[in-house]
């Protein structure tokens, strides 16, 4: 069973990657429509799930080797996650890296709401403190209307953060292996996402080395390793707590668009940035501790939301 560290640190790393991932889908669809950036995305992850067991060996391994769950719930996640993905994906595209990270935080708020745990009132003031950062680096980049990409990335939250909660509630009890559920939702993607992008495959064949590097990237990196990464985190931990971890993407998005998209950066983002980290680390102070007493205080032998695992998607 893997270290409580072990399993923050790789919810961390997928933070890392999934707050880069704005600024490189942002720059791939000023190259590509969005549905061919998706597409492709898929489909390379799809393909690099499918070559990882055969040479782990045995044809068990394999992808034919799919339980029932795996592909009723592959399937059922999948779809959940496209949804977040062509929201996050249409948003980016229509507003800045730094505000499409920012919104997309509100799945912190939203993730425990959806998920109904009873937490104390110190774990809304930790969130509280987040929503406060997020507001300073708002106002630090220049607090404006939200447009239309802004009030996307406000629905990929709350898609965001009902795929969190589903993931959580339908790998409770259940032995799905995080490759080949990835394997399915990636697939699941890869289809839904080939019919609008048919017209624009042909220009792939004119793209140039730079997007392609950008496609590899949210394929291999925001996709497989992201998607894998996430599943086995999440398997052994709680929804709120893998939440608030994942709840730090805004602040590497902002370092991503400030440090290599030219985003201005000034002393209230760098403010507000603190606060974000703070908030989210008292947070996830409050809800291990609460998880950690809930059985005595409540009477239960292992609080639902323990080791149920969730998922957010990206």
């Amino acid at each position: 069973m893997p270290t409580s560290r072990r399993i923050d640190v790789v919810l961390l790393a997928v933070a890392v990657v999934w707050g880069s991932s704005y600024l490189t889908a942002k720059t791939a669809t000023d190259a590509l429509p969005v549905p061919t950036v998706l597409f492709v995305r898929y489909a390379v992850a799809a393909l690099a799930c499918a070559a990882v067991p055969r040479r782990r060996g045995g044809p068990a391994a394999g992808l034919g080797g799919l339980t029932r769950d795996e592909k009723v719930y592959g399937c059922l996640l999948g779809l959940t996650q496209a949804a977040v993905l062509v929201l996050e994906t249409y948003g980016v595209a229509h507003t800045s890296a730094g505000n499409a990270g920012l919104i997309i935080s509100l799945t912190l708020v939203l993730t425990p709401v959806l998920d109904r745990v009873a937490l104390p009132g110190r774990f809304f003031l930790a969130a509280g403190v987040c929503m406060a950062g997020v507001g300073l680096l708002v106002s630090g980049n220049g607090l404006r209307a939200p447009g239309t990409g802004d009030l996307l990335m406000l629905a990929a939250a709350v898609v965001r953060a009902g795929h969190v909660v589903l993931v959580g509630r339908v790998t409770a009890g259940r032995a799905l292996r995080p490759l080949q559920l990835t394997a399915v939702q990636c697939a699941v993607g890869a289809v839904l996402f080939l019919p609008p992008a048919a017209p624009g495959l042909p220009a792939l064949a004119r793209t140039g080395a730079a997007t392609w590097a950008q496609l590899l990237y949210l394929a291999l990196f925001c996709g497989l390793f992201a998607f894998l990464a996430q599943t086995w985190a999440v398997q052994r931990t709680s929804a709120t707590r893998a939440g608030l971890l994942l709840g730090t993407e805004p602040v590497w998005a902002l370092l991503v668009g400030t440090g290599l998209g030219g985003e201005r950066l000034t002393a209230l983002s760098v403010l507000g940035a603190a606060l974000v980290v703070t908030g989210t680390y008292w947070g996830q102070s409050v809800e291990r501790a609460h998880r950690r007493l809930a059985p005595v205080t409540a009477g239960e032998g292992v609080p639902r939301s323990a080791g149920t695992g969730v998922s957010r998607a990206r």
